[in-house]
């Protein structure tokens, strides 16, 4: 339900949220607390997703060797679950690097800034690098993501 609120609605929702907990409201805390919400919406959901597309039979083949709920969860369902989890995370991030430039409306927004200067100067060129820069910057932390992705699950190097 949070993610489906519209991101500009989102920093004008948390405005008096910030001023009431007696934090400057025109800050970047508050791009960072919006941009944590959403992205806590889609890693709960990708965690969750993908804890439940463990086997029911791999658990309790796990159970029947005598795991632990624990040592289930680290060494069988978080292994299996790994790249759905890293699915979401890499969503999560380049959504994030996308709506960080939203925050250009409390006088935080990065590469938004760039853009809103050469939306109001009418300077194309300012709008299409700071389009570009964000679009390259999104990419570099996916590619990142996968390479780690890459490194922290070996066994699936070989179903690519």
């Amino acid at each position: 339900m949070l993610y489906t609120i519209p991101s500009l609605a989102m920093f004008s929702l948390l405005l008096p949220i910030m001023a009431s907990l007696g934090l400057d409201t025109l800050s970047a805390t508050t791009v960072i607390v919006g941009l944590v919400l959403y992205s806590l919406t889609i890693l709960v959901r990708g965690i969750l997703a993908g804890l439940d597309g463990v086997s029911p039979d791999v658990r309790e083949a796990a159970i029947g060797m005598g795991y632990s709920r624990l040592r289930l969860l680290w060494q069988v369902e978080l292994p299996l679950a790994m790249p759905t989890i890293f699915a979401s995370l890499r969503v999560a991030a380049v959504s994030t690097v996308a709506l960080t430039t939203v925050g250009v409306l409390v006088n935080h927004g990065g590469l938004g800034n760039l853009i809103d200067q050469g939306q109001d100067s009418n300077f194309k060129p300012e709008v299409l690098t700071g389009s570009v820069l964000c679009v390259m910057l999104a990419i570099v932390v996916d590619l990142f993501l996968v390479g780690t992705q890459r490194l922290m699950i070996p066994w699936r190097r070989a179903d690519a």
